[in-house]
């Protein structure tokens, strides 16, 4: 009977935290949907997830802060958060339900505690929405184009308006550019819906038209014709990577300013969370949001120079095939590439280590890189073999890291990894630039040489640091708190 009644309680138990959890993804929807209140857990998004999903993600929590995130705590809090008058935000329900129980001040109750961490809130100013065109509908502007479309919300922020393509534009291409969108065999399928409107020359996606335009230069297309204006563009073609080139799209009206998702030649490449401020959006014009490998590797980077000084270094980065190879052996511009892209591992060069210099200028000369193109199709790693002033060990630098996923500037970069058995295919679909393995850390016997696995979504992660930076330029970023 001892069994029985123990089977009991758990099955009780796993009725009541299943009950619990469908109210949180009732709560954090209402307060996106209704207040343009964000929620994520630990900088994972819970919106448009399932029961599993969110008791998994209170389980990952618990984990990394070594203490139980519990789902009713979390619910409490996202209770107190709906009662009160907030402007648009984004709020880690993670870490307040961990400050909640490890604060020692002592609150009345949850509401107070609430009102208490976010009272900066309502000094935020006022959001001008901005609206948004992607030059380019390939890879990364797919993914732009689907993040933007599911967290538009009240429209308080990017407004996706206008997508620009090469040739013609008709009923067959509109479809084909819909089906695109709607499914990826990486990424899988679009959580929302995605039809046409032929008379339009328009995408209508979620009930939203967002027009297609043809255009063969930049600086031929009249934006305003469609309702434009003031408008970002965001450059996904890689046609154009200086300050001529881009600077051809200031010339079409309707556009204010320029960001381009490659590196770019005498602008300014940025990784969001290291570098961005020292720009200011009100006087430059165009940007660059640099490479996937650039944005895994350099909030790293930074964490270990700040904290331990780095002497040099070497990354190594194991990268996903990409559109630039050739799936048959064919001629190529560069060595090697032109082998086929899903048979074979191809090494080529990387330009990631110079390019850390432009958000890090303190690492000139100090690293050296090159990059091995594999075949899978998405999912990335870096291998960091770094020098080092400080002595550390293992759990040294873990820590060191751990610490800068929970708190400060690089939280939105760095995901911290605690499984033994992660795989590239486990990564895909992770917003942060960067996810830290701490288990396949090396430290060599003296202390001074550390060698450092960062995977990294070289998509969709890369998408991500592309609409933090653009939310940065537009002047729309919300209140956080991380």
């Amino acid at each position: 009977m001892a069994n029985i009644s123990s089977y009991e309680k758990e099955l009780a138990f796993q009725a009541d935290r299943r009950k619990a959890t469908t109210e949180f993804i009732k709560l954090t929807s209402d307060l996106w949907y209704d207040k343009s209140i964000e929620v994520v857990l630990f900088k994972n998004q819970v919106i448009d997830k399932n029961v599993s999903d969110i008791i998994n993600l209170h389980e990952y929590a618990g984990k990394f802060v070594q203490k139980p995130i519990s789902i009713f705590d979390s619910v409490e809090i996202l209770r107190a958060i709906n009662d009160i008058p907030l402007p648009p935000s984004k709020l880690d329900i993670g870490k307040l339900t961990y400050e909640y129980h490890s604060d020692d001040t002592g609150y009345s109750d949850v509401k107070a505690f609430v009102l208490d961490k976010l009272k900066n809130a309502n000094k935020t100013k006022d959001i001008t929405p901005q609206d948004v065109v992607l030059y380019g509908f390939g890879r990364i502007g797919r993914l732009v184009a689907r993040e933007l479309m599911a967290k538009t919300g009240k429209g308080n922020q990017l407004r996706l308006r206008a997508i620009v393509i090469r040739g013609t534009i008709n009923e067959a291409i509109l479809e084909k550019r819909a089906n695109l969108l709607r499914t990826d065999s990486v990424h899988g399928k679009f959580m929302g819906t995605v039809n046409i409107n032929v008379k339009k020359k328009a995408l209508v996606i979620n009930g939203t038209t967002v027009y297609l335009v043809s255009a063969k230069s930049p600086d031929l297309i009249d934006y305003t014709k469609y309702g434009i204006k003031n408008a970002l563009v965001i450059d996904n073609t890689g046609v154009y990577r200086d300050k001529a080139g881009l600077g051809l799209h200031l010339k079409s009206k309707g556009v204010e300013k320029v960001l381009l998702t490659a590196p770019g030649k005498g602008i300014p490449n940025i990784v969001h969370g290291v570098n961005h401020t020292e720009h200011d959006p009100n006087k430059v014009k165009i940007y660059s949001a640099a490479s996937c490998t650039t944005n895994a590797i350099t909030p790293i980077l930074k964490v270990v120079d700040d904290s331990l000084g780095l002497v040099k270094g070497h990354l190594e980065t194991i990268h996903a095939y990409t559109n630039d190879q050739n799936l048959m052996d064919n001629m190529h511009g560069k060595y090697r590439r032109g082998r086929a892209a899903a048979l074979n591992m191809v090494i080529t060069e990387t330009g990631a280590g110079k390019a850390v210099t432009q958000a890090l200028p303190g690492l000139k000369d100090k690293l050296t890189s090159n990059a091995i193109r594999v075949p899978v199709p998405n999912g990335s790693l870096a291998i960091l073999n770094l020098e080092i002033n400080n002595k550390t060990s293992i759990d040294g630098i873990n820590t060191i890291i751990k610490k800068y996923a929970l708190e400060g500037d690089l939280v939105e970069q760095i995901k911290y990894s605690l499984s033994k058995e992660v795989v590239s295919s486990d990564i895909v679909g992770t917003s942060a630039p960067s996810i830290y393995d701490s288990m396949a850390t090396l430290v060599s016997r003296n202390g001074k040489n550390i060698i450092l696995y960062i995977w990294y979504d070289n998509e969709f992660g890369y998408s991500h640091q592309v609409i933090r930076l653009a939310k940065y330029i537009a002047k729309v970023r919300r209140f956080t708190y991380y």
